[in-house]
Parts: C-alpha cells; structure tokens; sequence
C-alpha cells in the first residue's frame, strides 16, 4: 500500500457552488459524487496549466457545506429527470437515469512544483490563476456558478508547507477555520475490517460484501425486557426494537474508492473501440469501502483530509486512498 506523496505545498479554493453534479457515484452508492471524480479532477487541472504553470496535483480534499439532491419523493425518492426529444416518428425516446446534485463544496490540493519556490508576494497571482482555470472547468459532470447575489467568491490560498511538523499543523490549524462549517470525506477502512471480524464471530461464512452491506443499512434487532409485577405476580416481558447503528461510529457512508481489474492488462491498440488506443486497455469494475463525513475542526493533520492514487497495476487495484484511520492509530 503506498503513502500520501510528499506535498510541498497547499491550494484552498473555498466555497465552490457547483450545479447539477453527478449524483450516481457508482452502481450501488448515490448521494455525493465518487472521490474519483476530484482527483480526475485535480489531473484535469495540472495538465491545463502544464504550459503555464510547473505545479503538479498530488492530493485532493473535499468538504461539503451544503448539498441539494435533484429528488423528490419521501420515503422513496426518485431523481428530477429531462425529457429528452421525441423520435423521427414521433413516439417517445428513451429516458437514461441522470441523478443530478446542487453542491456548495471547498477543495484543498496538495502540491509539489518549482512554481511553489516563487516569491510570497506572488503566490496570491498564481492562485487566483489557478482558480480562475478550475472555475471553468467541469467538477463531477457539473458547471461552477457565480456566488449568490449580494455574496463575494472567496479568494483562493496558495501556501508553502513548513518543514517543521509542529509548525505546519498550526497553519493547518488556521486554514482549516475557512472550511468551517462543513463536513470532510475521509476513509474508514478500517470500521469496515473491524465489522467485518465482528460478523464473522456470528456468521464465519460472512465476507466483506456482507460486512460493507451491513454498514450501509440501519439495522433493528429485538431485546426483551422484563419489568417487576407491582402485585408479586410474574415479570411482564415487552420487546423493544433497537437499532445496531450507535452514534459513537459516526456519520459513515458506503462509497466508491477506485477500480478493480476484471482482465489482463491489454496492449495499447489491441482492444476495439477504446477512447485511447495509445494506452495499455484494462477491464475494470468499482471498488467499494467505508467513508465517514467528520467536520475539519477534528482533523489535526492535512494528511487526514487529502485523497491520492494509488495504483498497482500487477495486483490490478486502482484506488484512492486516504490516511485518516492511520493517523489516528499514530494518535491513540
């Protein structure tokens, strides 16, 4: 398993509002947009500026602060669909399923790049720059809209890293007020191995589909309870249904974190149809794990809050991972 890429400095473009994003993340998870969507999108971003700018995006964070789900319904919802043009014979044509979603979202890039070693006074010029390229740019299938009447964009951050810890925590301690209030997307591998030997202590034949399926539901279990009879007589025994989630797991939420190889991996050209036929073509199918949304002012590290690559194409896992539970091993 690889490790966060050693970042010399940080880009914060605040409050981002964002209409009609992918809401469909994966086949069976929907809500929020995948986490691969934004570290496409930081690759997206570093080859626009290629010719300009010697800034490679290593990282991305994602904070929420407000959401706007294209559905409606109550207890089944259904998403807010377009009706697509008739046929040439005038019957109606096909409906797609497009789940779309409003968002108003902060991103934090982690950054590496001779660009970095320019003067302090120049790094505010360089982030607007950077800002103004991401504004128009797609993010998650969805356009970026100018702040609501009456209110201003938040001028973007550009910053160097410290070398010492002690000293770049408490200026992430600082850049972390802009991202308040709002909620970080961090990994939970680790709740999902944990449950996982949890289940098999019941259920040995269990693996970790079941494991993740278990985590994405609320679960209700019976408990009996006995009450004293006022009169001497028997106990009275009533059943109370209790759900399994406790609040001390957090607000957790099953999510898409990459891509797992279904073939070997094909020559460049050899596969039909491809979008690129000068890159090796693999067959591929989601991954899944555990994420958990925590607000920032629990995150101590930036290590906590970034999402890198990680790929290892001779296992065939193509995933994006984040540091958050490994750090709080480090911590406890």
């Amino acid at each position: 398993m690889s490790t966060l890429p050693v970042i010399t400095g940080l880009l914060s473009v605040p409050r981002l509002r964002v209409q009609n994003a992918n809401a469909i993340s994966s086949p069976f998870t929907w809500g929020f947009p995948a986490i691969t969507a934004f570290t496409g999108l930081a690759q997206a971003l570093e080859r626009k500026l290629a010719g300009s700018l010697d800034l490679q995006f290593e990282a991305v964070g994602v904070v929420c602060h407000h959401y706007q789900a294209q559905t409606s319904g109550a207890y089944t919802q259904g998403f807010h669909l377009s009706r697509n043009p008739v046929d040439k014979d005038g019957s109606t044509a096909a409906i797609v399923e497009e789940g779309r979603i409003h968002l108003d979202i902060s991103l934090l890039f982690g950054l590496t790049g001779e660009a970095l070693a320019a003067p302090r006074e120049q790094l505010p010029a360089l982030a607007r720059q950077v800002a103004d390229t991401l504004h128009g740019m797609r993010i998650a299938g969805g356009s970026v809209t100018p702040p609501l009447p009456g209110r201003r964009r938040p001028a973007p951050l550009l910053m160097t890293l410290n070398e010492d810890e002690a000293t770049r925590r408490e200026e992430f301690r600082q850049l972390r007020r802009s991202l308040l209030p709002g909620f970080a997307l961090v990994s939970r591998d680790d709740l999902l191995q944990s449950h996982l030997a949890t289940l098999r202590a019941s259920q040995p034949q269990a693996d970790a589909f079941d494991a993740w399926l278990d985590l994405s539901r609320i679960n209700h279990a019976p408990h009996w309870q006995e009450q004293a009879d006022p009169a001497g007589g028997e106990p009275r025994r009533t059943l109370e249904w209790r759900s399994q989630r406790g609040h001390s797991q957090g607000w957790t939420v099953p999510m898409p974190v990459g891509y797992g190889a279904l073939s070997p991996l094909y020559p460049a050209g050899s596969v039909a149809n491809a979008r690129d036929m000068h890159t090796p073509f693999r067959f591929v199918e989601s991954l899944y794990s555990l994420g958990e949304w925590v607000s920032p002012h629990r995150l101590h590290d930036v290590s906590q809050l970034l999402w890198y690559a990680d790929d290892d194409t001779a296992s065939g896992l193509y995933r994006c991972r984040n540091d958050y539970a490994a750090t709080l091993d480090i911590e406890d």
